[in-house]
Order: structure tokens, then sequence, then C-alpha cells
């Protein structure tokens, strides 16, 4: 009876490892978690950047932007990435130029920008005869991605990586200090230009793994949680870069087993990250204030001072 019971225990054992690493079998599901993991590094870390500097509209606008981009580039026969990133430099320069020469606000400019845009590429879609999915353009299609597309998309994020690697202090000056980066010799109009260019082409890159629309949330997401448990800019990075890639791989494998879109469950497990930091960070919060309040209570007391 034991040897029987070791020979179940053995074969569930072998059984449940095979279910796990099922994934791994197939040539689509091991092209989408190299892509997510390359993808999510130059995200994570850009996402401290706007998150700290308050541009977490202007990526949502590049976000939608690059859809006019996308059909005229299938119109033209060349590269959907290269359409994609003109249209969302356009975007972006549209936005710096009209606020140089207006008084009207940066937010109130880029749901103009981008709205519009939008529906540019909302009409030439419907207008154009084309082979596009709009629902792969918007939420990704990570799982359908080529070896071409994995190279293409390599290539830009590892750029986008680069940059952000050898010119991070730059930029990290320009974010919280822009007096001082004009001081030492810095653009800070260059500077905030090539962080908008890094912006689209990151957006670019993430294409094809979330899509338009979610590709704002690997923007945001890391860097927002990374900023709920420190303060410390270069601690910000490390934490950002493992919500990012813990979620990205978590996301891919899940939805495996669930037959959910990737995209989505990517997003949702940020979202789940993000709620669960601030949660904690609350009921820390509160029960550090509550402790403060006792220890405070008798020495105000003794003093004669108020404590309500």
């Amino acid at each position: 009876m034991p040897d029987l019971l070791a020979f179940f225990s053995e074969a569930l054992s072998v059984h449940s490892l095979q279910i796990l690493i099922m994934p791994f079998d197939y040539d689509f599901m091991r092209r989408a978690f190299l892509v997510v993991a390359i993808v999510c590094m130059p995200m994570a870390l850009l996402s401290c950047y706007i998150v700290l500097k308050g541009w977490s509209l202007m990526g949502d606008a590049i976000a939608h932007a690059v859809l006019p981009g996308i059909v005229v580039a299938y119109l033209l026969a060349i590269p959907l990435s290269i359409g994609a990133f003109g249209a969302g430099l356009c975007c972006a320069m549209s936005t710096g130029f009209i606020k140089d020469n207006s008084k009207l606000r940066e937010d109130t400019i880029m749901g103009i920008v981008f709205s519009g845009m939008f529906a540019v590429g909302i009409i030439l879609f419907h207008k154009a005869e084309t082979d596009l999915h709009l629902t792969h353009l918007l939420l990704g299609d990570v799982l359908g991605i080529t070896d071409a597309g994995v190279i293409e998309t390599s290539i830009i994020a590892l750029t986008v990586l680069l940059v952000i690697l050898v010119r991070g202090r730059d930029l990290m000056l320009l974010i919280f200090d822009p007096q001082q980066a004009q001081v030492t010799g810095i653009s800070v109009r260059y500077w905030g230009y090539g962080l908008q260019i890094l912006l689209a082409l990151t957006i670019v890159a993430a294409l094809q793994a979330v899509g338009m629309i979610l590709s704002i949330a690997l923007l945001i997401a890391p860097g927002a949680c990374a900023l709920l448990v420190t303060k410390r800019f270069s601690q910000m990075l490390w934490i950002a870069m493992a919500v990012a890639l813990g979620c990205s791989l978590l996301g891919v494998y899940t939805s495996f087993f669930i037959d959910s879109a990737p995209a989505a469950t990517i997003v949702l497990y940020m979202a789940c990250v993000f709620c669960g930091l601030f949660s904690y960070k609350i009921c820390t919060g509160n029960r550090l204030a509550e402790s403060g309040r006792n220890t405070a209570s008798p020495l105000a007391s003794s003093a004669g001072l108020k404590t309500g």
C-alpha cells in the first residue's frame, strides 16, 4: 500500500510539473515571454521619469496618436513602426509647439491633439481597405508576433534602454531641477523633446506586445508602484523594473491557462500590485500615526497640551 501511494504521488507530481512547464513547449509562447521581458525594461525605467515629471497624459496622447501613422505606413507598404513613430513624434512636437506659442495648459493641448489624431486614424482605418485588425492594434497580439517582429521590437526597446542608461543623469536633472540643468549646459528644450522621442519609441516597441491602449499602463503603473514604496530614485528604478518584469511574465504565463488576452492580464496584475501596495501604505501609515498619537499623548498631557 505505501508503495502504491508513493507511485501515485510521484506520478501526480510529474504530471503537475508537465502542466506547469507546458507554456514553454510552444514557440509562440517562448517568443511572447521574450518580447514582454525585453519591452518592459525600458518602459519601467521611463515610467519613473514620466510619473515624476507628470507626463502620464503625454504617454496616453502618443499611444492614441500613432494610429494614423500605422494606417498610412500600411498603405505606403513601409514598416508599421516607422509610421507609428512618425505619428507619435508629430503628436509630441505639435504639443510642444502649441504650448510654446499659446497660453493653454499642456494637458488641454494634449487632449485636443491626441483625440484629433486618433479620430483621423479611425477614419483612415475605415476608409482604407487594409488587412489590419483594429483589436490587435488597440490591445496587441503578442502571441502572434513573428521572429522578424521580435527582432524589430528588441532593437527599438534596447535602443531606448541604452539611451536611458547612458543619459539617465541628464534626464533626472531635467526632471528635478531644470534651472540647474540649464546652468550645467543641458538644453532643457532639447532634452524635453528627447524625452518625448524616447516615449514615442517605447510605445512603438510595445505596439505588438500590449497594443496602443494598454501600453499606457506599462508606462505609468511600474513607476507609480515604485513611488509608493520609496522616495529614492535609484531604488525606484529597480522596484519599477521588478514590478514590470514580474507582472509581464506572470501575465503571459497566466493567460495561457485561463485563455485570456495576455496584455490585459499583464495590466490586471499591475493594477493588483498597485492596489496592494497602496493598501499596505495606508494601513502602515495609519498604524504609525496611531502609534505617534499614543506616544505623544502622555507627553502632551504632562505639558498641558491638547492632542485633539
